[in-house]
């Protein structure tokens, strides 16, 4: 049995407890549970082969309370193919309040969600320790820098131990090839080196590459066989051990084998380690490559800040930042962290955030963002959101999250790692055994070097490297075209979409509408209607609300105050202003009041026909006047839609227009399928159609009531100026809020599925192919057989093609997201809409 210590939020009485105390016993294995709501926390006794601490803080979440989870990330040395991320998984995984562990070999981090009451860095350390890695110190310092600093140190070591290994491979390998070559065997006799001479002497240049390059592969592999779980190194040392002791033998007791095994194989356990250290040593370096958006966007950061304290202007470093201190920001400088202007003025260029080259005009009042860059002014401001909470550490830490993601494809290649090790360890037997039995003489050659040919030409890192390699070049490419994917399983979900459904407002329009037309009934004035509509709207935060109260200011016309306001939710609003009773909103609003729209027909048709968006007033029970707001398409939108049909996407639209207003748009913007008069709260059922028609369907949309449709997407992208509620939903936010952006993440999707794809199929063809001819397969047949240095090289090159391959990934650009997108763009100018017309919803007074 298992005793968990879980903290609890979200109690206010002994009901709560008892709730909760339920919810923890209905789950398989629970003997005990018991809430201490003055501690807030729950005890809870357990069987931990029937029950696992992610599904009681599951229960709790279920009972409707927050178990209290945290999550870190730390580095961990070490590892070097998929067999050790497996081990260490497993290592994490068995410890007390484990809830999950993510470990990644590209990036060489662990993410562990945990029970903080339960464990912690220290007991990760321990037994990641035990498993045979290590925990750097650094890990437990609050450092950007010390990952890059101990990778830095990692890689100058690795270079001195390469550069030995190659001085003494060389000479290893030039003077035993020499051997069997005549001319070159006869001038080494006339300098009297015989065969038992040069033996000695190719002892003493292989040696000091067992010794300084190769002691990282005999150590971990040893730690591996330790532990009855060998990995890659394993076989590296098992393999240039056997010809490293044999020829040991034949150096130093010949007479123990058969005169006609008495080969030495010096050069094959020299060269195989330093061709397969310089594979490992490229994969380094191609490993730092992979993370430079992680490193670009902690680039970013302010390192210092000045601030005001007691009076006396101090500088100091930005971790030294506090909430409410007063920040003084000059020209030029880059604002440390998040906060609010609270005197000066400026403007701020928040390109990093927004993707907008235009800076930004700042004054008191003003929210500024942390590593944007002030222009010509000088303002102070109250720091709001420092360390860990501003929107830069939170971009980045989305980004590493989404990098240390394990995707739904690379479950195949982890059932084969868990296997992979034993089962080549069992085939070099079988192949020692096999040409021992039936080889030609001296089979006991031949035996060894295939055997050991065997053994490190096989590669798990390959297989390990492949998925996590992608994943993280990919991830990383999207935050730098403004993308960032929340979850790193949305990568391969997008990857697979056939329909994009995009919510209009604020996704393709500006979401700033603007009053066009004011058109009143007989009896009316137009001033007196438009002060009367936007006394009755000034209550109301909806966008169109806004413009018909900004454009009255703008006539100079009085607005006077509202009694009674109430929003009638997908119809319109009502108040009671000078004693007069006002009703704007939508046409089916007015004939919900018993009011006919008609005297207002032509006028309406020809509003719609221009893509604004009808609506319609009422005073006193009587039809006053018929508006128009037109929310201006964002630049860009058009060439968005084209890329996606160019890339074979069906695109639809979904608003709460008329369907006259929603055609015109659709007309403008070449829009396949087009859902209108859609109530906000059927969004999602919308979601739905498209989903059971077309198949899997992303959603894009930015406001509260998206969230719904954001959720019952495949994957929901979220536009960065939408509210808190839709990006927190969504599984990708558009930082930049640009419509080209959508086609750029569903390419980075697309090219980072296909890499893997790649990735994944070199890894597997690699090994399923060449294992066999390392085992001799083909030399019945043709006489073949592969040398064990070529298998060497083999071996170092896969991983390095792998993350190589995924490095590619860095050229995606949203200038070839598709060659074609320019054609299409043109062809669909006059071309005959597919407008899916379905008036299959009520129709709401906004979109």
């Amino acid at each position: 049995m298992q005793t968990l210590e879980i903290g609890v939020r979200g109690m206010t009485c002994a009901a709560c407890a008892g709730r909760i105390e339920k919810a923890l016993k209905k789950v398989r294995g629970v003997a005990l549970a018991r809430v201490n709501l003055a501690a807030e926390s729950a005890r809870v006794e357990f069987d931990e082969k029937l029950a696992r601490p992610a599904e009681l803080t599951a229960a709790i979440a279920e009972a409707g309370y927050t178990p209290v989870v945290e999550e870190i990330e730390f580095p961990i040395r070490g590892m070097t193919c998929a067999s050790c991320v497996a081990r260490v998984e497993r290592a994490l995984s068995k410890l007390p309040g484990v809830i999950e562990a993510r470990v990644n070999l590209a990036s060489e981090n662990a993410r562990v969600r945990y029970i903080p009451a339960s464990a912690g860095l220290a007991e990760f350390r321990k037994a990641i320790g035990a498993a045979g890695y290590e925990v750097p110190a650094e890990a437990a310092k609050d450092t950007d820098s010390a990952g890059d600093a101990q990778r830095e140190r990692e890689l100058a070591v690795m270079r001195g131990e390469l550069v030995v290994g190659i001085a003494f491979s060389i000479p290893v390998a030039v003077l035993a090839m020499g051997m069997y070559y005549p001319p070159f065997h006869r001038w080494l006799e006339i300098f009297g080196l015989t065969d038992p001479l040069i033996n000695f002497i190719l002892f003493a240049l292989a040696t000091p590459v067992m010794i300084w390059p190769g002691k990282r592969f005999f150590v971990s592999g040893w730690k591996a066989y330790r532990h009855w779980n060998p990995d890659m190194n394993s076989l590296v040392m098992t393999g240039t051990g056997a010809a490293y002791l044999y020829s040991l033998i034949v150096t130093f007791a010949p007479h123990l084998l058969p005169e006609n095994a008495r080969h030495t194989y010096f050069e094959a356990a020299a060269v195989v380690i330093t061709l397969v250290f310089l594979g490992k040593f490229l994969e380094a370096v191609a490993k730092g490559r992979a993370s430079d958006a992680i490193r670009k966007l902690l680039g970013l950061k302010a390192r210092t800040a000045r601030v005001l304290r007691d009076g006396t202007e101090e500088e100091i470093s930005i971790e030294d930042v506090r909430p409410r201190d007063i920040v003084l920001v000059r020209p030029g400088e880059k604002i440390p962290v998040d906060g609010t202007v609270t005197s000066g003025a400026s403007y701020v260029d928040e390109s990093m955030i927004t993707g907008e080259p235009v800076p930004v005009a700042k004054q008191p009042g003003d929210k500024v963002i942390g590593a944007t860059i002030n222009q010509n002014g000088a303002f102070q401001f109250k720091a709001e959101a420092v360390g860990a909470d501003t929107v830069l550490a939170q971009i980045i830490r989305l980004v590493q999250g989404a990098q240390s993601a394990k995707l739904p494809i690379q479950s195949l290649a982890d059932r084969v790692v868990a296997v992979f090790t034993p089962i080549v360890l069992v085939i070099a037997a079988l192949t020692a055994a096999i040409w021992l039995a039936y080889g030609p003489a001296p089979a006991l050659t031949f035996a060894l070097v295939n055997a050991v040919a065997v053994l490190v030409i096989a590669c798990p890192c390959a297989m390990g490297l492949a998925t996590p390699a992608a994943v993280m070049v990919g991830t990383g490419r999207a935050a730098e075209l403004g993308v960032l994917f929340r979850r790193g399983e949305a990568l391969e979900t997008l990857s697979r979409v056939k329909a994009v459904v995009l919510d209009k407002t604020g996704t393709l329009t500006r979401g700033r509408p603007e009053l066009t037309d004011l058109n009143v009934a007989e009896g009316f004035g137009e001033n007196d209607v438009h002060a009367l509509v936007a006394a009755a709207e000034a209550a109301s935060e909806h966008p169109v609300a806004q413009a018909i109260v900004k454009a009255a200011r703008e006539r100079g016309l009085e607005i006077p105050e509202a009694e009674g306001f109430e929003a009638v939710p997908g119809y319109g609003v009502e108040a009671t202003v000078k004693g007069r009773r006002v009703h704007a909103g939508a046409d089916r609003y007015m004939v919900r009041l018993g009011l006919q729209v008609d005297s207002f027909a032509e006028v309406a048709r020809r509003l719609a026909d221009e893509g604004k968006t009808p609506l319609y007033a009422a005073v006193d029970g009587r039809l006053a006047a018929a508006l128009a707001v037109s929310d201006p398409i964002k630049p860009g939108a058009r060439e968005a839609i084209a890329r996606l049909h160019a890339m074979g996407m069906q695109v639809a639209m979904i608003t709460g227009d008329n369907r006259r207003t929603a055609q015109a748009i659709a007309r403008q913007l070449g829009i396949d399928h087009v859902l209108a008069e859609v109530l906000p709260g059927d969004k999602a059922q919308a979601v739905v159609q498209i989903q059971q028609r077309v198949g899997k369907t992303a959603f894009v949309g930015d406001g509260i009531n998206d969230a719904p449709a954001l959720a019952q997407a495949d994957v929901g992208l979220a536009m960065g100026s939408g509210t808190d509620v839709a990006i927190e939903t969504a599984d990708v936010t558009i930082m930049n809020s640009e419509a080209q952006s959508i086609p750029a993440a569903l390419a980075v999707a697309r090219k980072t599925l296909r890499t893997i794809r790649m990735n994944l199929f070199w890894a597997f063809f690699y090994n399923v192919v060449l294992i066999p001819v390392a085992a001799g397969v083909l030399y019945p047949s043709t006489g073949w057989l592969l040398n064990p240095v070529l298998a060497g090289a083999a071996m170092g090159l896969s991983s390095v093609f792998v993350l190589t391959n995924s490095l590619r990934l860095k050229r995606v650009s949203l200038g070839v997201l598709s060659r074609t997108a320019e054609h299409l763009q043109t062809g669909l100018q006059g071309a005959e809409m597919k407008l899916a017309l379905q008036p299959v919803f009520n129709r709401p007074d906004r979109g």
